[in-house]
This record gives structure tokens, sequence and C-alpha cells, in this order.
């Protein structure tokens, strides 16, 4: 831990940057921490989220076209110390709170999703289908720990699709991918990705955009760290779904519905009103 780089500096984001979410839904903050900064959390956060991963031991072919899009680790930060240094890093969750130009910011959970050599495709999905929050008030990072190309699987966007609210494509699935890429396709809808990521880069989307990954044709792993940030003092919803319920009781342990989504698991990563 002693050698581990400080991520306790605030990254005040740019204009055009906060211009660019606001109207897109999604945004790119290069070099939010740099290759060296990063270097040293890639091995431990790779090797935990091998160990957990629920995935890990089904071969490609045998896997559910949500498994073959990533292999997914979820909550390091409670099981590791370095992965808690990542997660709880105020300078991510800085620019959190300016993209949603919220006083604070707790988490929601963090994942690590490792698209494998050879890996499918991630399928058209918003992530608040899920969440027992409003989409407004969450927003994720997505930080890649290697250089990553087209050939990788760069996530997609569809641009503004935040601003539709839930477009009913429901849960990841092939269903969702055929269902979603029609509306894209006959909607009044722009896309755009960005074609090269480095290591250090991040991506940060509505919770309501509109997004996607295509399979990783190369023989190189592709590991991301997503942290899912949350505006304090935030509500729960009235839930509609199973998958809401489910959330809700994973990552938010013990909080009811109208309740502000806070519990132990949820600390406060930021906040411009001093603690």
């Amino acid at each position: 831990m002693t050698n581990l780089p400080s991520f306790d500096d605030l990254r005040v984001i740019s204009e055009d940057e906060r211009n660019s979410f606001k109207t897109n839904g999604h945004v790119l903050v290069e070099s939010l921490c740099s290759s060296t900064e990063l270097s040293p959390f890639v091995n431990p956060l790779l090797k935990l989220g091998a160990e957990i991963s629920w995935n890990k031991n089904i071969s490609l072919e045998d896997q559910r076209t949500y498994d073959r899009a990533f292999h997914q680790a979820i909550n390091l930060w409670r099981l590791d110390p370095v992965a808690e240094a990542f997660v709880m890093a105020k300078r991510f969750a800085h620019v959190a709170a300016q993209l949603l130009d919220a006083n604070g910011v707790r988490l929601y959970h963090d994942q690590l999703l490792n698209k494998k050599a050879n890996g499918g495709h991630t399928p058209w999905h918003q992530d608040a289908f899920y969440w027992p929050i409003a989409g407004h008030h969450a927003i994720t990072m997505w930080m890649p720990l290697v250089d990553v190309t087209t050939e990788m699987g760069i996530v997609e966007f569809v641009n503004g699709s935040h601003q539709e609210g839930d477009l009913k494509g429901g849960a990841i699935s092939e269903n969702s991918e055929q269902k979603l890429s029609e509306l894209v396709n006959e909607g009044d809808f722009s896309t755009s990705s960005y074609k090269r990521l480095n290591a250090g880069d991040a991506t940060f989307h509505a919770g309501w955009t509109l997004h996607r990954a295509g399979s990783n044709t190369t023989q190189m792993d592709r590991p991301a760290m997503t942290v899912i940030y949350i505006a304090d003092q935030c509500p729960v919803l009235n839930l509609e779904r199973e998958e809401q319920h489910l959330d809700l009781f994973m990552y938010l342990p013990g909080v009811k519905e109208g309740d502000l989504a806070i519990s132990p698991m949820n600390p406060l990563l930021w906040s411009e009103i001093k603690q």
C-alpha cells in the first residue's frame, strides 16, 4: 500500500467535457490517471478478478451471451486494499460528481469486466434497467487497464439516448441486442465510439445511455475497471422489476423503497461539504 500513488487530488473537467456529457450522455476523459499511476494497480486487480469471477472455469463456447461478453467480478474494494484504494479515488469521484452536477457522490458498486481473448460482443443495453435508483442520479466510469483498440471491443454509445429514459430493451441478452438494434437502426439516433483508448483514460456514461461493445477478435484480454457512482442523498425508487430488487439487496443492503440510497456498502467518495 505504501507504494501506491495517491488519487486524492481533484480533476476539474472542462466546459466542453461537461457539455458533451450533457448532450450525448457520455464523455471521454483522457489520462484520468497516467500509465505510471495505474501500473501498480493492474496486476492485483486482474489477479483478484480472475479469482472471484463466477464464470472463470467455463469455456467461452459453453457460456451464454452475457458471460461470453465479459468475465465479471464485483465489489473488489471489499476484498483487497489495492482495489479499495482504486475504487475510493477522490480524483475519479470528483469527475463523476461534476458530470452528475451533484454536491457529492457515493459508491454504488465496482466491477472488473474482462472481455477475454476471442470473447463475444456485449449486447445493446442500458445500465439503469437494473438499478433501484433513477438513471439521472447515477453514472458509470469505465477505465481500461490496458491500451484498447477497436478490434478488442471498444464501447459504442447512442448519442442523446440518456434523454429518452427506459427504451424497454430489458436485461443484457441477445433479445436486448435484437430489440435495441432495431430501435437504433430505425430511429433518429447517431452512434459514436472512441477508436482507441489508452490505459488510464476513462469514459463516463449516464444511467440511461444506450451502449454496446463489439467482440474481442484479438488474442489479448481486454480488462476494464468500472465504478458506478450515485448522487449523495438520492432516493430509492418504487421498484418495478426483479432486477431492481436484486440490485437493492446486493448493493444497498437494508435499504427500502423510498429511503435514501445510503448503506455501509455505499461510502461517500467525494463531497464539496467538509466532512
